[in-house]
């Protein structure tokens, strides 16, 4: 029987730019910015932590944080096409992972109202390190652009093609804060969201105009005090504390959850920092009586701190965030939020980052 992918004509992925005259722009020039990569100006491929502190964190943190989760690069154009030619380390598949997620980019259209979706860079199916694809837009005004990177690839070089002669101008500048650092597991890291700008740190970045790190990785936060100094030595507006999930047990989390807090604490006196417990609690089942003890812990963590004076630390329940009456229906499998998930989770989330930003102006 022949593949439905063949047969559906919507299914087709474009591997080529076709007739399009395109001149190419290596991304990593001016007047393109790029944003949640370390150093992505020089390094040699796009990845999120220093090589030395990912290596010494874990090995599986060391291959986790090469992949591009919430990079973004940003620019303003006229041209009536964009186009977009990428090249992988590695390319990541998954059988709970959309292609687009693992290894697609997509394209916003940043205004003053927000941002919109206008089309995701959809990877050939049997792709195997490269591939270019081109998005028609619906006018030649001049706008400001992001592109999301992929949720689970190793991406080595992108380069954006514009109709010769069009514009290329710096972008429309995020708000005039530092940085949202979100710590976490792979929900922070993105896992199971339909496409890259759907992850919860996304969606949060584009309400408020904010940039933000992505500090995820899948399965592998596990508090570990080498990154949390690292991280405490980053520019940031908030801090979020979301690895409930990856603490492998109970006993772990409350090792580590108040020294995580302690160490990020020292180096930022006044930062804004945000716990939070894990969001799917009535998926889980089996683990309910689990979940409300992991949830105890934080909770202890955040009062201790209320209690030690510190009047810049909050709390969120992620028992909040899947409610009636379609608690079970925001999650791909039971675990991982789906869109709705994290649309949910950025709701809740972003009202709270929303109060500590407006509180500081």
């Amino acid at each position: 029987m022949e593949s439905y992918i063949n047969l559906d004509k919507n299914m087709i992925v474009n591997t080529t730019i076709g007739d399009a005259e395109v001149t190419w722009y290596d991304v990593r020039r001016a007047p393109f910015s790029l944003h949640g990569l370390y150093e992505p100006q020089t390094e040699p491929f796009f990845h999120r932590l220093p090589l030395d502190v990912a290596a010494a964190t874990s090995v599986a943190v060391d291959s986790l944080s090469q992949e591009s989760a919430g990079g973004r690069v940003r620019f303003s154009t006229d041209s009536p096409y964009i186009a977009l030619r990428a090249k992988f380390h590695v390319v990541g598949r998954s059988s709970h992972l959309t292609l687009v997620s693992t290894a697609g980019f997509d394209l916003y259209i940043d205004g003053e109202f927000g941002s919109r979706f206008v089309k995701e860079f959809r990877m050939p199916y049997d792709m195997v390190d490269s591939y270019e694809q081109i998005v028609y837009l619906e006018s030649e005004t001049l706008r400001s652009y992001t592109i999301n990177f992929p949720v689970h690839s190793v991406v080595e070089s992108l380069e954006i093609g514009l109709k010769p002669g069009a514009a290329l101008k710096e972008a429309r500048p995020y708000r005039n804060v530092k940085p949202i650092a979100f710590y976490g597991s792979s929900i922070v890291h993105g896992t199971a969201a339909s496409r890259p700008g759907y992850i919860y740190p996304s969606i949060i970045s584009r309400t408020l105009n904010v940039d933000f790190y992505n500090i995820g990785f899948s399965g592998n936060a596990k508090g570990e005090p080498v990154l949390a100094e690292w991280m405490a030595t980053l520019p940031m507006s908030v801090f979020i504390c979301d690895y409930d999930h990856n603490a492998p047990t109970i006993e772990h989390l409350e090792a580590t959850h108040y020294p995580m807090y302690e160490i990020i604490r020292e180096k930022n006196p006044d930062l804004p920092y945000i716990m939070i417990t894990r969001p799917n609690y009535w998926t889980m089942i089996r683990d309910q009586s689990c979940i409300l003890k992991r949830r105890d812990i934080i909770m202890s963590s955040y009062l201790k701190a209320r209690q030690a004076g510190d009047e810049n630390v909050y709390f969120i329940d992620g028992m909040s965030f899947f409610v009636e009456p379609h608690q079970y229906d925001f999650s791909m499998d039971g675990v991982h939020p789906n869109d709705a998930g994290f649309q949910r989770m950025a709701d809740g989330i972003g009202t709270v980052i929303r109060h500590i930003l407006e509180k500081g102006m």
